[in-house]
């Protein structure tokens, strides 16, 4: 009778952690349903996204440096099959700069392209958010997918009430979220000469404290040297703080609502990363799972099994003992 040894024991185990091994060079993979995600992110590079109230250990970041290195992270918690899109916004316009990829096969050029955002890529100095929304939900409604609109909120000029953008027509088109950036603590907003170098920060001077565009939307009596040809926002001096900075949450919220997305806050990449990878922004398909970890798992635990082996004779002396005793 053939009798089965430790050293065969061993060779077995051996046997199949190699064979478990070849097959990690073959990839094998298997068809299965997951959620993957269609979204388009659509960046604000206004200036005041330069201002630094996120923290990178001890080093102060900027909004939009913040936003970049959390997309950047975003990238490799999104399952393969899923498509990234990218775009910026100032002014009053958005603008696509690439159609959404899939997020594997085109990791590279994503990231390159994130990594290269800058404010300095900004087409005109103003910034009205609503507008912007608006610009982007009229240019992504026909499209599959999810749009990310991120944003401090902060408009320069301060927008009138009287000319509130219209989202009725939109609300509902367009599957998303809008993403609060920044704290809510005004910060004053950095300035930047010619060259791009650092000069300062912007004082109350240096931006418009007030719209004055239109008619105001207070009752003339209100407004102190009010002349409705050549003066409608009346003669004296408009104060405010809209030279500092901080996250419009209330206001973001309220856009959301009136947009039909949803809105979140961005603390960090875990934070943005459950923000759109919520189950309404989700799409159910087939796709091929990279299913190496099964042989990698059998053949980890063969090659354990070798340097910790157990004998049979061991146990089944342990068996025996356990039968004879009463």
């Amino acid at each position: 009778m053939m009798r089965f040894s430790l050293q065969d024991y061993r060779t077995v185990c051996l046997l199949l952690a190699v064979s478990a091994m070849a097959v990690l060079f073959i990839r094998p993979v298997e068809q299965q349903k997951q959620p993957v995600y269609n979204l388009t992110f659509i960046v604000d590079i206004t200036r005041s996204m330069n201002v630094a109230d996120y923290a990178e250990g001890d080093r102060a970041v900027s909004r939009l440096e913040f936003v970049k290195r959390t997309l950047r992270e975003l990238l490799v918690r999104l399952p393969c099959q899923s498509k990234v899109g990218l775009g910026l916004f100032t002014e009053r316009r958005s603008t696509l700069l690439f159609e959404p990829l899939e997020v594997c096969g085109s990791y590279a050029e994503i990231d390159a392209a994130i990594s290269q955002i800058d404010w300095r890529m900004a087409w005109a100095a103003d910034s009205n958010i609503a507008q912007c929304l608006k610009s982007t939900l009229e240019m992504l409604q026909n499209r599959d997918g999810a749009v990310v609109f991120m944003t401090d909120g902060h408009e320069a000029p301060p927008p009138n009430p009287r000319y509130r953008s219209d989202f009725s027509a939109l609300k509902d088109k367009v599957k998303g979220i809008i993403v609060g950036v920044g704290g809510l603590t005004a910060m004053p907003i950095p300035k930047f000469d010619n060259r791009g170098e650092p000069a300062g920060y912007y004082s109350a001077d240096d931006v418009p404290q007030r719209s004055s565009f239109g008619e105001s939307n207070l009752d003339p009596s209100q407004i102190e040297g009010y002349n409705a040809r050549n003066a409608p926002f009346g003669s004296a001096k408009a104060g405010g703080s809209e030279h500092l900075s901080a996250l419009h949450e209330s206001y973001l919220e309220e856009l959301a609502l009136e947009a039909g997305l949803k809105y979140a806050r961005l603390s960090d990449a875990e934070t943005l990363a459950a923000a759109v990878q919520r189950p309404e922004l989700a799409l159910t398909k087939k796709v091929a799972a990279d299913v190496r970890w099964q042989p990698a798992w059998l053949a980890l635990l063969m090659t354990a099994a070798v340097y910790w082996p157990f004998s049979l004779s061991r146990v089944k002396s342990a068996l025996g003992f356990l039968r004879k005793k009463p």
